[in-house]
Order: C-alpha cells, then structure tokens, then sequence
C-alpha cells in the first residue's frame, strides 16, 4: 500500500485576534502512528479539521504526498475523519453503516456487502452484519466507526478523541485493538488525544501542545523520560517539581540550591546553565525510594500526609518544607502502610532527575 507523508508547513490558524494554533511544523511519516497530546483548548483538534479539510489555515500550508491541501474540500482528500460520537446509524444494521460511505459513491448492493464482510473480518467482527448498533458493545460499536472509515480506503484516517466515552477498563482494551488495526491495514493514524496513557501507549510519535504550541515532538519514551519543556514535563505522567537555583553545572549535572535541599539532576537537551538561574527540578514518582537517613546529596526529609492503596502500587503523598510530593512504591503483597505524619527520608538518583528552565506547568 502507498502511504503519504503529512507535512504541516508553518501552519497557523486564528479566529480574529484568537490564535488556535501557532506556527505548526512537523512532518508525519507514511504509516506511522502519530498522536497529538495536550489539554483541552491547546488546538489540537483544530490542527486534525485542517488536515482533514474542514477547516483552512490562517498561515502556511497544509501537504498530503508532496500536494497541497488548499481549496480541496474534506470529501476530495485521502483522508477519513472518526468523531468522538462515532456518529452511526442506529436504524441501519451494522453493516449498511460500514458500507454507507460506498452507497453515496454508487458501489453496487453486492459489492458493498462484500467489502463489509470483509471489514468485518478484519476487525475481528465477523459475522454481526446484520446485527443493529444498539445490539453491540461500546468496543465493537468503536470498531464499527473505524471499519466504516476505511471502507473508502483512505490513505490517512483521523480519530478525534474517540475512546474518550468509553469506560476505563474498555478504553485500556481498546488502545491494543486500535494499533493492532493500523499496523495490520498499514494507514497512518492521526490520534487526538488528552489522555497521556493512550498517547504513550499506541503512538509511534507524539506531538505535545499547549495553548496552540508544539512544544515537543518524539517517540513515547523521549517525551517521558527526557522532557525539554516545564510544561512537558508536568503534563506528561506525574511529576515531582521542586524550584530552586542553579549554584553549579558539571558537565550535565546540575546542582540546585532548592527549599528542600541541595538537589541534583541532569540538564535536559545539553543545556548549559549560569549560577542563579531559577529553573525546575523534575522527578518521577516511580524514582523516589524511601532511605533510612540523610546521605547528601539528593535526599530530602518529609513527612507523610497520607497514603492510597491502588493494587499495583502504594501512593506517598508527603510534605517536605511546604512542598508536596509523591512516592510510588510497587506493591509486593507485604502489608507496608506508613502512618500519618511519620517522619522518613527520600531519595534519588541525579541521572533519573530533569533539570529545566522555569517555565508553565501544566494545570498551574
């Protein structure tokens, strides 16, 4: 199968003085799964109906295989579009849903039938055809919409925040079946997404925005683990920010003077940093261990304020000098509760730390 490069080429997009997107550039490979990730409002969605031909940039361009996207309308371009609503035809069995896109391009009754049957197939339905949509589940009703996209065999399929309806544990279940789909037909899928685990999970890249920019573009683990923005890192997973100081750079190690302590951690991206510059200590949850004693440097006395229980993991939420913070602590079945306000020390390792500008974050 052919697939086509995406190329958003300075693209910004505004509403009067309003600007929902802001100088957008970035290549999407063919057949690759890529997620746009940020909070509501950061114009990701706006972003998807410019691809999609809903809607025109203000500025630059949009290319689909090296042609560009303007004045082609959403129905002349390689391109499907799933809602978050899914948007099906209750009255219609399902597979006149998957064939309709067909029947509005005057493919013959037979042929439709067959090609859905074979969607069916591929989405592991087979024989629920001639079943109504009420009579599925919200997966299935999901693989539906997503069957009735490809039905027109586009080159590129758009999905809008379509899990977000769906119950947890469905939505966790879905996110397998979604990229079992896309690696299976070979398209390139256009995710949006707030949900930072669908984005990790199912995504090959992923672009971060906030309030209409990129702010970081990589695989999974790179966004995860090497951040370059405050705002990346806060949004991205959970965080423990501690502000503080630079008093000393060696090499990528960086020491903070921090309300909590002397900190450690490593500079993001090779950046070089002078004395006094205020920036942000990042550190996982997961990377916190509770010490015995104070060992400088990277230890920091708190105490607990309470703990939660979620199966998995055992949750620290502690108090140190007046900063929150959270350890995760993996739950090997012995019964290790700390109490309330009981006193302990935490610790880390500064290569596991992310040292960065003062800069937003996320939620603040």
């Amino acid at each position: 199968m052919t697939t086509k490069d995406i190329v958003l080429d300075h693209v910004s997009i505004r509403f009067g003085s309003y600007t929902a997107v802001d100088n957008a550039h970035l290549t999407i490979r063919g057949g690759e799964f890529f997620s746009f990730l940020g909070p509501s409002g950061c114009g990701k969605t706006t972003l998807l109906r410019c691809v999609s031909g809903f809607s025109e940039p203000t500025e630059g361009r949009v290319l689909i295989g090296g042609s560009d996207m303007k004045g082609v309308g959403p129905n002349k371009r390689p391109t499907a579009l799933i809602f978050q609503n899914l948007a099906l035809f209750p009255l219609m069995s399902v597979a006149d849903n998957i064939a309709f896109p067909l029947e509005v391009r005057g493919i013959s009754k037979k042929q439709r039938r067959k090609r859905a049957d074979e969607l069916l197939d591929m989405i592991a339905l087979p024989g629920v055809g001639d079943k109504k949509v009420h009579e599925l589940s919200g997966g299935q009703r999901q693989r539906v919409a997503i069957a009735r996209a490809l039905a027109v065999e586009p080159d590129i399929l758009l999905l809008d925040e379509p899990l977000s309806a769906l119950d947890l544990k469905l939505r966790h279940h879905m996110r397998t079946e979604l990229r079992a789909i896309q690696q299976r037909v070979g398209l390139t899928f256009i995710y949006i997404t707030h949900d930072q685990g669908e984005a990790l999970t199912m995504s090959d890249r992923v672009a971060v925005m906030n309030s209409g920019v990129i702010e970081q573009i990589g695989d999974p683990e790179s966004i995860y683990n090497r951040p370059k923005t405050s705002f990346v890192a806060s949004f991205v997973g959970e965080t423990n920010a501690i502000e503080g100081k630079v008093v000393l750079q060696a090499g990528e190690i960086v020491t903070l003077e921090t309300p909590v302590g002397h900190l450690q951690g490593k500079a993001a991206g090779g950046r070089r940093y002078k004395n006094g510059d205020p920036c942000y200590l990042f550190i996982r949850p997961e990377q916190l261990e509770v010490k015995s004693g104070l060992e400088a440097p990277n230890t920091i006395a708190a105490s607990v304020v309470k703990e939660e229980f979620e199966g998995s993991a055992r949750i620290l939420f502690l108090k140190a000098n007046g900063i929150d913070m959270r350890i995760t602590r993996v739950n090997r079945g012995a019964s290790d509760a700390l109490a309330n306000g009981q006193a302990l020390v935490c610790a880390f390792d500064p290569d596991h730390a992310t040292v960065l500008p003062h800069g937003p974050l996320a939620g603040a």
